[in-house]
């Protein structure tokens, strides 16, 4: 990209840091910037620098906020008896489309991973055991993600919530609506069997 000059290449090398963009999407993304009125590029670097300065986490569950405590944690509308653990902030977006969850949330920061470093003592449990002693919750929903390292965070914080009296669940998992059961592995195919219910 030098061919450009230093500033667009400079911009595409730090779009390629970017998850999922690669260098051909770098450049597309490059050019789209560069096409667009300086305003309009302007509120996009804006937006990104007041989403780092605002944006900070949540005090009791952890997720992404610019007001503490936040949304969720505030509303007088959602069930304070059930907690649903997320890796990931962005897997609460997710939950929330479905509009069929109104407890709250608690974010780890990620998953047991022996192989990355990651242990149980860098992620939030210890604030999730804090939390569970302090209010009265029925319902605990393990919402990890259904691979190795979700499998053991979820097994590892059943082994915690258990003995506190609560009950824990587990998301269910199975075959994905339009797709075809030739395609599922054993393992997605075993947990759509288990996960089954009465129609």
């Amino acid at each position: 990209m030098k061919e450009f000059g230093q500033s667009v290449a400079r911009l595409v090398d730090e779009l390629k840091r970017l998850p999922g963009v690669g260098q051909k999407s770098a450049q597309r993304l490059a050019f789209h910037i560069l096409r667009q009125p300086l305003e309009e590029a302007l509120r996009l670097a804006e937006a990104i620098r007041a989403a780092k300065q605002n944006v900070r986490t949540c005090s009791i569950c952890n997720n992404i906020t610019d007001q503490d405590p936040c949304s969720f944690c505030r509303s007088p509308s959602r069930n304070e008896k059930i907690i649903c653990v997320v890796e990931e902030p962005q897997a609460i977006a997710h939950i929330e489309k479905t509009h069929q969850f109104s407890g709250l949330y608690h974010v780890l920061g990620g998953a047991i991973a022996p192989l990355q470093g990651v242990g149980p003592e860098q992620l939030k449990i210890k604030e999730l055991l804090a939390r569970l002693k302090e209010r009265p919750v029925e319902e605990v929903i393990i919402a990890t993600n259904p691979n190795a390292e979700g499998e053991v965070t979820a097994l590892y914080l059943a082994k915690l919530i258990k003995p506190l009296g609560i009950k824990v669940t587990r998301i269910a998992m199975g075959i994905p609506v339009g797709s075809e059961l030739e395609l599922a592995d054993e393992v997605t195919m075993q947990r759509a069997l288990e996960g089954r219910r009465e129609i």
